[in-house]
């Protein structure tokens, strides 16, 4: 599975010579994509592994790494800008909520629905955490090399990664092999300028349009291509609209705590009866609130917030399958 991050020399006898050597932004993108690999596979020796096959299990993992972005825990964070990464908490929060629907019979009986929301949760992450990951690991080179991401140019021990996503035939054409970045610039922008100011309003002011700009990303470069236009998952979605349909199906919501739902209003999201969730505009609307509730909460309750959040990165190695054999090794 792994990919030599390595570059070698010849050496010589010559005391105290130097070579130098240079990672180009094709090799160092092809490191950040294994972080990525990694994450999410069972690990059955050096370099070898395999994803792992429980869709929400998956999801808890991601949600797991999200937190942990968040809170600085996560490789190569640094604890002193935590807040830095504020979209990764509500990401945090809401592939838990992923999970909890891929968890959900009502869900699991409605196929494209279920196969949807994992392949569009499982791309993302591919996607948002190679950005995330860079910034953090990569920085003094990020502004140079953050436009040359493609998938199609990794070196080939990540290609042949790549090659075993699943998905990956239909995700990396719909999402132009993870190269479009322009919503990304603009938030690490805003990252930059939250690195540089003091706690207070206008802190919280670039934390919201941090969090929008990711938002869009996530929503109209990642998810409305891969998902929202598939016309089978967009007329299942649909579906759950109908009246007698609506009855039984589970209630379009995000609620900010680590388990699937709480009695506590204030504490999540419904979206109205009016939302779309196949149309963008529609969808953005419901993110949209549900983002400003969050940053309520972030700001009024934050010690329970990062509880929360605490209690989710402890999912990084999730796994619910170690007694099924291992498939789609990577």
């Amino acid at each position: 599975m792994g990919a030599s991050d390595k570059v070698q020399s010849q050496t010589n006898t010559i005391e105290n010579s130097k070579k130098e050597l240079k990672c180009d932004c094709t090799l160092m993108w092809s490191m950040i994509q294994e972080m990525s690999t990694k994450r999410l596979c069972r690990l059955h020796g050096r370099n070898e592994g395999s994803i792992i096959p429980i869709y929400s299990d998956r999801a808890r993992r991601i949600s797991a790494s999200y937190a942990r972005f968040y809170l600085e825990t996560e490789d190569y964070g640094d604890p002193t800008k935590k807040g830095r990464f504020y979209w990764m908490a509500l990401g945090a929060f809401a592939s838990k909520t992923v999970a909890c629907s891929l968890d959900d019979g009502r869900v699991v009986i409605a196929n494209p629905v279920f196969q949807g929301l994992a392949k569009g949760n499982l791309w993302l992450f591919y996607d948002i955490s190679g950005w995330h990951w860079y910034y953090t690991r990569f920085h003094k080179s990020f502004d140079d090399c953050v436009r040359c991401r493609d998938a199609s140019g990794y070196i080939k021990p990540v290609k042949d990664q790549v090659a075993n996503y699943p998905w990956k035939d239909d995700a990396l054409a719909k999402i132009k092999n993870m190269s479009i970045c322009d919503y990304i610039i603009s938030g690490f922008n805003l990252v930059k300028q939250i690195e540089a100011s003091r706690p207070g309003s206008r802190q919280e002011e670039l934390k919201m349009a941090h969090l929008l700009a990711i938002a869009n990303h996530e929503q109209k470069v990642i998810l409305q291509p891969l998902i929202y236009q598939d016309k089978c998952f967009s007329f299942f979605v649909g579906m759950q609209r109908w009246p007698v349909v609506d009855m039984v199906s589970p209630e379009l919501k995000l609620a900010f705590t680590s388990a699937c739902d709480t009695k506590d209003a204030q504490k999540k999201s419904l979206a109205s009866g009016s939302t779309i969730l196949e149309d963008f505009e529609s969808r953005m609307n419901w993110i949209t609130e549900a983002a400003r509730r969050f940053h309520f909460l972030m700001q009024n309750e934050k010690q329970y917030m990062e509880r929360e959040l605490h209690a989710m990165a402890g999912w990084v190695n999730e796994d619910q399958s170690q007694n099924i054999p291992a498939y789609n090794p990577l």
